[in-house]
């Protein structure tokens, strides 16, 4: 089997076409690099900048003097520790209820094959078509006075942990892998005795391993990037997460000393996608094919 590419192998063999083909290949690679690296490196230059030359215009492609002192300064200043402290518990809150929930349902799709299944997977999906915007007033009212328990939830970590719970995208994904996996093998757990649950814990679990990563990945990305939600059910500056505190004190520092916040804010979702790339990948790939 033969793979068919933009540019043969032949036209390769000449010296002006392979030139040309590693010349625009080249360009391509650099323009796109700068695009996507370009705000990052604004943005880290920004807070090295001193106050005066942060706000300049034109701006300076390269700081005049350095002040590393500046990232210091904005972690005392914006209290960055608290707000990361407040982050980290609301995303992992999330991401345990998610993994429960959003698990149950797919696996209760897959394997037990309930009545209409699959015309309530379909509402599900269809769900993702709704923009969020909209579902910010009826989800606030919800929060603001829960159905039957009557009770406000703004300002708690319920009010960032419920709305995220019922995630269509990852239990799409999750019943996607869980039909992947061999029916022999749940079969070979049935006939040593084994309940669904602990079919579940013990044969599904432990080969799900890449796709619960990839879920858990976008599960602690969604609520730490966030910021419309937890700015309205998070009033309390003491329990705002970090996109909303910065944002609170915004109007209250420099801007040099701005920009190094937002910059130490946006390190750890740089870190996780940068460490758990490969899973990503993997895991998203890993119920394409049967057997």
């Amino acid at each position: 089997m033969t793979t068919r590419t933009l540019v043969s192998p032949a036209q390769l063999a000449r010296p002006r076409a392979r030139y040309v083909y590693w010349t625009v290949l080249v360009l391509v690679l650099v323009l796109f690099t700068a695009v996507f690296l370009g705000p990052l490196y604004w943005m880290v230059t920004g807070g090295l900048k001193s106050t005066r030359e942060a706000v300049q215009s034109p701006p300076t492609l390269v700081p005049s003097s350095f002040h590393p002192e500046t990232y210091a300064r904005a972690w005392e200043v914006m209290d960055l520790a608290r707000l990361l402290l407040n982050t980290v518990w609301y995303a992992f809150g999330a991401l345990a209820f998610q993994l429960v929930l959003d698990v149950s349902a797919a696996y209760s799709l897959s394997r037990l094959r309930p009545v209409l299944g699959k015309a309530i997977l379909g509402m599900m999906l269809a769900t993702l078509m709704i923009p969020a915007a909209v579902l910010v007033v009826p989800q606030y009212l919800t929060v603001l006075d829960v159905p039957v328990v009557r009770r406000n939830l703004l300002d708690s970590p319920w009010a960032i942990w419920l709305p995220s719970v019922a995630n269509a995208f990852n239990i799409f994904l999750l019943k996607r892998f869980f039909d992947s996996i061999p029916r022999e093998m749940l079969d070979a757990a049935e006939v040593d005795g084994a309940s669904r649950l602990r079919i579940l814990w013990s044969v599904v679990l432990p080969v799900s391993r890449p796709i619960l990563g990839v879920v858990s990945i976008f599960a602690v990305v969604g609520v730490w990037k966030d910021f419309l939600w937890p700015m309205l059910t998070l009033p309390d500056p003491t329990k705002q997460t970090l996109n909303v505190g910065i944002y609170s004190l915004a109007g209250g520092v420099p801007e040099n000393v701005l920009i190094a916040a937002l910059t130490i804010a946006s390190v750890p979702t740089l870190l996780i996608f940068l460490v758990f790339q490969r899973n990503i990948m993997s895991g998203l790939t890993a119920g394409g094919l049967k057997g």
